[in-house]
């Protein structure tokens, strides 16, 4: 049989069409499958600008799940009531927890622990937890169990679950030891109870290596066991302190150069409480992206910050990297910033340079020194009064501004003798008791 030319080129257009189409089909096909998987994240809130990311690190969803078992992964897990940044922040950190088999798993564990009262965030540490050390529901409930019976009830162990969840993990033996250290220098069963709901972390403290010696530095410093036990329980965070932390702390409240008032504000409520108050904004501080040494320059040259909450703190620093756009190690050479008041005076100097300099009104640049350390009304003179426009965003000395005095109008009505009606018989007394005197 004689195969004409064309019925060749026929063929060999299908043949190698088909091999074309074999070859790029799976690239199509997995692409076809990210796109699915990212709308159906995108769907139960995952942010969109991190999708591209989060699917270039796990590309074993799209080879090993279909976007069918993800789906029913995601729904098992909304069933938990787990809140949404909870949620989204257990697929970034333990995608692997989508695996539909280990969720059905587990939706059959928590139906049976329901009754615990374990918060949907405890929920969400445990999954995650037990998806990378393989442990299952029943291995839970056991150690669920033996904290029960150590005193770990109600919201005691909810907080544990949510802060320290690997105390799943941790022996028997190890606990104890904890408790045993803490019921030593004096701190009852409530009080312990108290420690591990304020402080759940310091269940992860080795007592030989840690606790012990932190408790001897505290003696040494001259502070008895009732205070630092009463100041344990007030704010056991106390405990995270580290090894010299303390000593270096009083060290700066020592050589601290400030106003009187300032400084008996500062220990009003004693040594040990002052120096636990300087480690707090050290952290803070620290947090930001400074380091230990430019913190304590920070807080010596500034010590009104001892008085400040941290939130206010962070308030301040997260308006001058994000919206003033500094860095943070600005602060160590105009700690001052850190000392205004933002809503009297950072944000209204702000807002009049800024609306100076879109107007192109500034011939240089205003910078942070320029910006918080001349008085109110030197900045005022120099920003605020050559610009009517700036006197109302700025508020204090503009023109017509009520400057509010200590006390309300009329006050001094209050403190006058109160008058009462004179009667004919008050009358007749007044002149009896005058006339042997005229």
């Amino acid at each position: 049989m004689v195969i004409s030319s064309l019925t060749k080129a026929s063929l060999f257009y299908r043949l190698s069409s088909t091999q074309y189409f074999s070859t790029v089909s799976p690239k199509i096909s997995q692409f076809r499958n990210q796109i699915s998987l990212a709308n159906l994240l995108q769907r139960y809130g995952f942010p969109p600008t991190q999708l591209h990311s989060f699917l270039a690190k796990n590309q074993f969803l799209l080879n090993r799940s279909n976007v069918h078992d993800i789906q029913n992964s995601l729904n098992i897990l909304l069933s938990f009531k787990i809140p949404q940044p909870s949620f989204i922040s257990l697929l970034f950190d333990c995608p692997a927890v989508l695996d539909s088999n280990f969720l059905k798993k587990w939706q059959i564990g928590i139906s049976k622990f329901g009754n615990l009262g374990i918060s949907p965030v405890g929920i969400c540490n445990v999954l995650a937890l037990s998806r990378r050390f393989r442990i299952d529901p029943d291995l839970f409930l056991n150690r669920v169990g033996v904290l029960k019976d150590l005193g770990f009830n109600g919201g005691v162990l909810t907080r544990v679950l949510e802060r320290f969840p690997r105390i799943i993990m941790m022996k028997e033996d190890d606990l104890c030891e904890k408790i045993g250290f803490l019921e030593g220098i004096g701190i009852s069963r409530y009080g312990i109870e108290r420690v591990f709901h304020l402080f759940p972390e310091v269940l992860g403290f080795d007592v030989e290596n840690r606790l012990k010696p932190l408790l001897d530095e505290f003696l040494e410093l001259g502070f008895s066991e009732n205070m630092i036990r009463d100041e344990i329980i007030k704010d056991s965070r106390v405990l995270s302190m580290e090894l010299g932390e303390m000593s270096r702390c009083l060290g700066l409240l020592k050589t601290l150069k400030c106003r009187a008032p300032i400084k008996d504000k500062i220990f009003s409520e004693g040594e040990f409480r002052a120096g636990f108050e300087v480690k707090l904004r050290v952290d803070c501080l620290c947090k930001q992206g400074l380091i230990h040494r430019e913190a304590f320059k920070i807080l010596w040259k500034e010590p009104r910050l001892i008085l400040y909450e941290v939130e206010e703190i962070e308030k301040k620093i997260d308006f001058l990297v994000n919206t003033m756009n500094y860095k943070v190690g600005c602060l160590v050479e105009v700690p001052e910033y850190l000392g205004a008041n933002f809503d009297k005076q950072i944000l209204p100097r702000y807002n009049v340079v800024e609306y100076l300099r879109s107007q192109g009104a500034l011939e240089f640049d205003v910078g942070l020194k320029s910006l918080i350390k001349p008085s109110r009304l030197r900045f005022y003179n120099l920003y605020v009064k050559p610009y009517p426009e700036c006197e109302k965003m700025f508020g204090r000395f503009a023109e017509g501004a009520a400057i509010q005095g200590r006390h309300p109008v009329g006050m001094w009505k209050l403190f006058k003798p109160q008058k009462y009606a004179e009667s004919k018989e008050d009358v007749n007394n007044t002149k009896s008791f005058m006339e042997p005197l005229v």
